[in-house]
């Protein structure tokens, strides 16, 4: 992995749609500050234009366990599918949905040649930290079960979803449960710290994602600063000795995202560990930019490199 680049600037592709972006969403409020439900209600609208075009493949509506109580699920199922990853989408724990994930999900199922189910767990404010990790532990734990599965089972998840991924793994290991045999993590959150060389420079505006967006969702997601150093909400304050016994990983990061430097943090802790785990960060585009797959090149190249590493476990099975 490259470290962070302060000179790095959108490609062309991503300079396209960035400026398509502020002409169409450009007078709209940000969502952060308009109510919880007028926030999702914009932010589905808004990825509504990622989600057209989708790839077919067979796809079904499940319920699974929940922390308290049964949550809808995802499944999307490619042919000759073996195996399957449980999808936790992103939205600072407090936007978005299976439907703004939709195609996101569908090129995951194709890439890595797995069943991908997603989660729909409860949502920030209103149900905060450990509510959204709740829900996401127990569709987990009840995945084997609910479809039969044959196959390694993963688990992956983008920004505050790759967050919720990586603390499952962290809390199933705590507990002595089964863990996932492999984890996907894309451009994720994984400490309370905004003051990185990434949030320095990509945090003040103009890439999408602000500093200030990160700790409004820190604030809604762990209201109580007592829980911002749990390895569930910080993975990075974990252990040496919790880290170095994760299943392997694979993380990427956005070169223009304030989150770029907690994949770094997270990518030098693992090596020093003596862990082989690949850290892709891919230059030129913003947070989020996975969601693109259908204007943007580079997405389309993060899935691919995703799969081919994720087909392995089924190729060494």
């Amino acid at each position: 992995m490259t470290g962070f680049d302060p000179d790095d600037a959108p490609n062309p592709e991503m300079a396209a749609i960035m400026a398509r972006l502020a002409a169409e969403d450009g007078h709209l409020p940000d969502p952060m500050t308009l109510p919880a439900a007028e926030g999702r209600a914009q932010a589905e609208a808004g990825n509504a234009r990622w989600n057209r075009d989708l790839p077919p493949m067979e796809t079904a509506e499940l319920t699974l366990p929940g922390g308290i109580a049964p949550r809808p699920a995802r499944l999307f199922r490619p042919p000759s599918a073996r195996g399957a990853i449980l999808y936790i989408h992103g939205g600072g724990w407090a936007f978005c949905s299976l439907d703004t994930h939709d195609r996101a999900m569908r090129c995951l199922a194709e890439a890595t040649g797995m069943a991908v189910i997603g989660i729909d767990y409860r949502l920030a404010p209103e149900h905060p930290y450990p509510a959204g990790l709740d829900d996401a532990v127990a569709a987990w734990r009840a995945l084997p079960e609910v479809l039969g599965l044959s196959g390694p089972v993963g688990v992956s998840g983008d920004s505050a979803g790759a967050n919720l991924a990586l603390a499952l793994m962290l809390r199933e290991q705590d507990a002595g449960r089964r863990s996932p045999e492999f984890g996907l993590l894309f451009y994720g959150v994984y400490a309370v710290d905004h003051d990185t060389e990434s949030h320095r420079r990509f945090g003040p505006g103009g890439y999408g994602l602000t500093t200030a967006k990160m700790i409004r969702y820190r604030d809604w997601y762990a209201p109580d600063p007592a829980t911002w150093g749990e390895p569930t909400v910080s993975p990075l304050a974990a252990s040496d000795a919790a880290l170095a016994a994760l299943p392997p990983l694979y993380l990427n990061a956005a070169g223009l995202d304030p989150l770029l430097g907690d994949t770094l943090a997270l990518g030098a802790r693992l090596r020093a560990l003596g862990r082989a785990d690949p850290a892709r960060v891919h230059r030129g585009v913003i947070h989020g930019f996975m969601q693109m797959t259908g204007a943007l090149a580079e997405a389309r190249t993060a899935f691919a490199e995703a799969g081919a590493w994720a087909r392995r476990f089924n190729e060494n099975a």
